[in-house]
C-alpha cells in the first residue's frame, strides 16, 4: 500500500508548479459573476489557466463557454485564441492546459507574461444568449486592473477563430 501512495505523490511532483500569474475577471453583464483566471507554468513547460468565478452555483450540469482572445477586451476584432474548457457551474470552476493557439504559436509563461489578450466567459456556447459575456478580464501585458476596466468599452466576439 505504501509503495501505491509513494507511486501517486511522485506523479503529482512531477507535474508541480513553476511560475504563476493571476488576472482579475470583471462582471460583464446584468449577471453577477467576478472572479480571477491563474496562469501557471507546469514543469514541462505547459501553462495551466484556471478559471474561478464567485457567483450563484447551480446543482444542475450547465457549462460556460470561456475563450481565450487575442488582443484587449476593447479592442474590436478580436478573434479567439483558445477553446478554454468550459465553467463548470456546479463548482464555477474551469482547468485548461494551454495548447497551441490558434496562430499556430505555443505560449511559454514568459510569452504569455507579454501576451496581448484577454478571457470572456460567455453565459452560453451559441443563441442570444452567446451575446452575454458573464465575466471578461485582459491578461498578458493588457492593463487589469480595476480603474481600468469600462464595461462599456467591451465588445463583442465572434464564436469562430
Amino acid at each position: 500500500m505504501s509503495l501505491v501512495l509513494f507511486s501517486c505523490q511522485k506523479e503529482e511532483e512531477e507535474v508541480a508548479l513553476q511560475n504563476e500569474l493571476t488576472f482579475a475577471l470583471y462582471k460583464g453583464s446584468d449577471f453577477n459573476y467576478t472572479g480571477n483566471v491563474s496562469v501557471r507554468e507546469l514543469l514541462n513547460g505547459d501553462l495551466e489557466l484556471t478559471l474561478e468565478l464567485a457567483g450563484e452555483k447551480d446543482v444542475l450540469e450547465y457549462y460556460f463557454p470561456a475563450h481565450l482572445h487575442f488582443g484587449a477586451y476593447d479592442q474590436i476584432d478580436s478573434p479567439i485564441a483558445y477553446l478554454l474548457n468550459p465553467v463548470d457551474i456546479r463548482s464555477l470552476k474551469s482547468v485548461t492546459v494551454l495548447g497551441n493557439l490558434s496562430d499556430g504559436r505555443k505560449l511559454s509563461f514568459e510569452d504569455f507574461k507579454s501576451f496581448d489578450g484577454h478571457i470572456k466567459v460567455h453565459l452560453a456556447d451559441s443563441g442570444p444568449e452567446y451575446l452575454v459575456i458573464l465575466s471578461v478580464g485582459n491578461v498578458g501585458k493588457n492593463d487589469n486592473s480595476p480603474e481600468a476596466f469600462k464595461i462599456d468599452n467591451m465588445t463583442m466576439c465572434s464564436p469562430y477563430y
